[in-house]
């Protein structure tokens, strides 16, 4: 599980079990520790075998997060071409 911190919440690498496998997500929980963390999927349309390697993909896309809004929402950086 890999983390980073933001302005007012902090972010870590997570998965989201389904029917086909695991989901790369990234859990975001507020600074302030109320309130439930909030997941969001990432990856559309891909899953994983393992929850082992969807973490590890989640764990190199959060290095692309660039920010958290107010309300949780993530900023990416934009794609390399």
């Amino acid at each position: 599980m890999a983390r980073r911190q933001f302005a007012h919440h902090e972010a870590v690498s997570a998965v989201v079990p389904g029917e086909d496998g695991y989901s790369a997500a990234v859990a975001v929980k507020a600074l302030d520790g109320m309130g439930a963390p909030q997941f969001h999927k990432i990856l559309d349309g891909q899953t994983f075998k393992t929850a082992s390697d969807a973490d590890d993909a989640a764990t190199l896309q959060l290095e692309c997060l660039i920010d958290v809004d107010a309300e949780g929402q993530l900023s990416w950086a934009p794609a390399a071409n």
